[in-house]
């Protein structure tokens, strides 16, 4: 009980000049600084900065990434067995992924999802797999007659649960006919709403698709429940950290020490073309154009839009131009206004300048 009396007092007297100090500090002189005083650096010359730190270790990120190519056979292996890989550890795992697809998977179909970008179309996701898989199903006829005939050719107009439909459908007996779907950051910001998870799970449990992903966010695992890491997913679970800089996964955070500018806005915008199709990428040409051409009107008018982009057979409907201005909007390439007649107009949110570097970057 002595010894217990002891350390009561011990902590009791701790505690008490604990408090005792924090009065006597407050009664100090306080500090007039503020948050808004500190001198915040240019975002170009900050940028410039950050480029000129030189990379380390780059011999052993190398043999390290190396390594990992001595088991793509094996991760082949759990692919045609019907599991989905997760990849998860410290490190960038973009380059990983990207060459174990180019280097073991050529014998597949790959899609590659960004999901490091800031929003992503589910649906188009899952359109742009239906419509691989059509072109799988025509080109190298392995269906047999009898299914072609019963197949309807994927289209936006369709409905999602019609596409992971068709997706999941019983065209091929063969178990080793599947489109590989590669999801950098499956735990990215566009991807972390539950009912973006519940429709990736629906895709990964179809029978012509497997699912490749990394994932980098501590709380992940929370996005998922057994039920889907169990049966849709169906992970195996590969620790693989590869130590490189998260340079593409990076780029949509601002720059917090830095002034905002059009530069960060331009640069995200050019990442974000280059990971859509040359029809869409041509669409956004058009746009910019007239955007350059015209830069006192309220944007280009939706109907002109569509006239040229029709004349130089970009689109073929109205449907099909639709579906890439969703795309703009989803990731924030264009804007809506009105004109003076009151038609809609877009209008893409980046001086000329900027907006002439964009061109050059994706030409």
């Amino acid at each position: 009980m002595a010894a217990d009396d002891v350390d009561e007092e011990e902590e009791f007297g701790f505690s008490r000049n604990y408090f005792l100090a924090k009065e006597s500090s407050g009664s100090g002189k306080k500090s007039t600084s503020k948050v808004s005083d500190i001198d915040v650096v240019d975002e170009q010359e900050l940028v410039a900065a950050m480029s000129e730190i030189k990379p380390k270790h780059e011999k052993e990120i190398a043999a390290l990434r190396d390594g990992y190519r001595g088991s793509y056979s094996q991760w082949v292996f759990e692919l045609r067995c019907g599991f989905g890989m997760l990849f998860y550890g410290f490190g960038s795992k973009k380059a990983l992924l990207e060459d174990f697809a180019s280097m073991a998977l050529t014998d597949y179909s790959v899609v590659v999802v960004n999901g490091y970008l800031p929003s992503i179309n589910t649906k188009q996701v899952v359109l742009g797999l239906a419509q691989v898989l059509w072109d799988l199903l025509k080109t190298k006829r392995k269906t047999p007659a009898a299914s072609v005939s019963k197949m309807k050719e994927p289209s936006g107009s369709q409905s999602l649960d019609e596409l992971i439909l068709f997706l999941n459908g019983p065209w091929v007996e063969e178990k080793d006919f599947f489109i590989c779907v590669v999801i950098h950051n499956i735990d990215g910001p566009g991807l972390r709403d539950s009912d973006t998870q519940q429709c990736l799970a629906r895709i990964a449990a179809c029978s012509h698709t497997r699912i490749i992903a990394s994932i980098d966010h501590v709380n992940a695992p929370l996005l998922w429940d057994k039920k889907m890491v169990d049966t849709q997913f169906n992970w195996y679970w590969h620790h693989t950290p590869t130590f490189e800089p998260y340079k593409y996964e990076g780029m949509f955070f601002p720059l917090i020490l830095a002034h905002g500018n059009t530069t960060q806005s331009a640069e995200t915008a050019t990442i974000v073309l280059q990971s859509l199709t040359p029809n869409a990428q041509s669409v956004f040409r058009v746009l910019a154009e007239h955007q350059m051409a015209h830069p006192n009107e309220e944007g280009m008018p939706i109907s002109s839009l569509y006239s040229t982009c029709r004349e130089r057979f970009l689109v073929s409907s109205q449907v099909t131009l639709n579906s890439h201005l969703t795309e703009f909007k989803d990731h924030e390439l264009v804007k809506m206004r009105k004109n003076s007649e009151g038609e809609d107009c877009l209008h893409i949110p980046l001086p000329t300048e900027a907006l002439e570097k964009l061109l050059k970057d994706i030409a």
